[in-house]
Protein backbone atom coordinates (compact mmCIF):
# COMPACT_ATOMS: atom_id res chain seq x y z
CA UNK A 1 0.00 0.00 0.00
CA UNK A 2 1.09 3.32 -0.93
CA UNK A 3 1.25 6.21 1.57
CA UNK A 4 1.22 9.82 0.20
CA UNK A 5 1.87 13.17 1.92
CA UNK A 6 1.08 16.52 -0.35
CA UNK A 7 3.04 19.84 0.49
CA UNK A 8 3.73 23.12 -1.34
CA UNK A 9 0.10 24.77 -0.96
CA UNK A 10 -0.38 28.40 0.40
CA UNK A 11 -1.70 31.33 -0.73
CA UNK A 12 -1.04 33.26 -3.43
CA UNK A 13 -2.03 36.46 -5.94
CA UNK A 14 -3.70 35.46 -9.07
CA UNK A 15 -1.46 35.25 -11.58
CA UNK A 16 1.20 33.80 -9.13
CA UNK A 17 2.98 30.49 -9.25
CA UNK A 18 2.86 27.16 -6.91
CA UNK A 19 4.47 24.01 -6.50
CA UNK A 20 2.80 21.17 -4.82
CA UNK A 21 5.10 17.57 -4.23
CA UNK A 22 3.35 14.66 -3.26
CA UNK A 23 5.73 12.21 -1.33
CA UNK A 24 4.93 8.52 -1.52
CA UNK A 25 6.29 5.80 0.91
CA UNK A 26 7.63 3.81 -2.01
CA UNK A 27 8.30 4.13 -5.59
CA UNK A 28 5.70 4.37 -8.12
CA UNK A 29 6.14 1.37 -10.33
CA UNK A 30 6.00 1.87 -14.32
CA UNK A 31 2.33 0.38 -14.21
CA UNK A 32 1.17 2.86 -12.22
CA UNK A 33 -1.51 5.61 -12.22
CA UNK A 34 -0.79 9.13 -10.54
CA UNK A 35 -2.69 12.25 -10.53
CA UNK A 36 -3.78 15.36 -9.13
CA UNK A 37 -7.24 15.95 -8.15
CA UNK A 38 -8.79 19.25 -6.15
CA UNK A 39 -11.98 19.77 -3.93
CA UNK A 40 -13.72 22.93 -3.36
CA UNK A 41 -16.12 22.96 -0.49
CA UNK A 42 -19.52 21.62 -1.75
CA UNK A 43 -18.48 20.33 -5.48
CA UNK A 44 -17.53 17.00 -6.36
CA UNK A 45 -13.89 16.35 -6.30
CA UNK A 46 -12.58 16.97 -9.92
CA UNK A 47 -9.54 15.75 -11.41
CA UNK A 48 -6.52 18.34 -12.34
CA UNK A 49 -3.60 16.19 -14.00
CA UNK A 50 -2.35 12.87 -14.21
CA UNK A 51 0.52 10.82 -15.32
CA UNK A 52 0.49 7.82 -16.28
CA UNK A 53 3.10 4.59 -16.47
CA UNK A 54 4.19 5.30 -20.02
CA UNK A 55 5.08 9.12 -18.87
CA UNK A 56 2.00 10.02 -20.91
CA UNK A 57 0.22 13.25 -19.22
CA UNK A 58 -3.45 14.35 -19.50
CA UNK A 59 -4.71 17.25 -18.20
CA UNK A 60 -8.25 19.24 -17.79
CA UNK A 61 -9.13 21.53 -19.97
CA UNK A 62 -9.41 24.49 -17.33
CA UNK A 63 -5.90 23.97 -16.54
CA UNK A 64 -3.69 23.41 -20.13
CA UNK A 65 -0.70 25.53 -20.38
CA UNK A 66 -0.65 26.86 -17.25
CA UNK A 67 0.02 23.00 -14.68
CA UNK A 68 2.76 20.68 -15.65
CA UNK A 69 2.90 17.00 -13.43
CA UNK A 70 5.85 15.16 -13.30
CA UNK A 71 8.09 13.23 -10.92
CA UNK A 72 11.69 12.90 -10.08
CA UNK A 73 14.17 10.25 -11.41
CA UNK A 74 13.61 7.48 -8.50
CA UNK A 75 9.71 7.90 -8.72
CA UNK A 76 9.18 8.72 -4.98
CA UNK A 77 8.05 12.36 -5.68
CA UNK A 78 4.95 13.23 -7.89
CA UNK A 79 4.90 17.24 -8.60
CA UNK A 80 2.46 19.82 -9.99
CA UNK A 81 3.63 22.94 -11.35
CA UNK A 82 0.93 25.82 -11.43
CA UNK A 83 1.18 28.89 -13.11
CA UNK A 84 -1.03 32.02 -13.96
CA UNK A 85 -3.08 31.11 -11.09
CA UNK A 86 -6.42 32.29 -11.07
CA UNK A 87 -8.92 32.29 -8.32
CA UNK A 88 -10.95 29.28 -9.44
CA UNK A 89 -8.03 27.15 -8.77
CA UNK A 90 -8.83 28.00 -5.36
CA UNK A 91 -9.64 24.24 -3.65
CA UNK A 92 -8.13 21.80 -1.33
CA UNK A 93 -5.55 19.63 -4.16
CA UNK A 94 -4.87 15.89 -3.21
CA UNK A 95 -2.58 13.19 -4.98
CA UNK A 96 -3.62 9.76 -5.75
CA UNK A 97 -2.30 6.91 -7.03
CA UNK A 98 -3.77 3.60 -8.39
CA UNK A 99 -1.87 0.51 -9.24
CA UNK A 100 -3.39 0.42 -12.92
CA UNK A 101 -2.50 2.79 -16.36
CA UNK A 102 -4.77 5.71 -16.65
CA UNK A 103 -5.79 4.23 -20.00
CA UNK A 104 -7.09 1.77 -18.47
CA UNK A 105 -10.30 3.99 -16.95
CA UNK A 106 -9.48 6.60 -19.40
CA UNK A 107 -8.66 7.35 -22.87
CA UNK A 108 -7.15 10.74 -23.00
CA UNK A 109 -8.70 12.67 -19.66
CA UNK A 110 -7.65 12.62 -15.93
CA UNK A 111 -9.45 9.46 -14.60
CA UNK A 112 -12.11 9.66 -12.04
CA UNK A 113 -11.35 9.61 -8.37
CA UNK A 114 -12.99 6.79 -7.77
CA UNK A 115 -10.92 4.64 -9.66
CA UNK A 116 -7.80 5.95 -7.42
CA UNK A 117 -6.97 3.40 -4.72
CA UNK A 118 -4.45 5.46 -2.74
CA UNK A 119 -4.93 9.05 -1.37
CA UNK A 120 -3.05 12.02 0.55
CA UNK A 121 -5.22 14.45 2.87
CA UNK A 122 -4.80 17.18 0.75
CA UNK A 123 -3.04 20.17 0.82
CA UNK A 124 -5.01 23.73 0.27
CA UNK A 125 -4.29 26.48 -2.40
CA UNK A 126 -5.87 29.57 -1.99
CA UNK A 127 -6.06 31.99 -4.84
CA UNK A 128 -6.82 35.55 -4.18
CA UNK A 129 -7.89 38.51 -6.71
Amino acid sequence: QVQLVESGGGSVEAGGSLRLSCDASDSFANEYCIGWFRQVPGKEREGVAALDGDGSTRYANSVKGRFTISQDYDKHTLYLQMNSLKPEDTATYYCAADPLHCHYYAVDDVPPDYNMDYWGEGTLVTISS
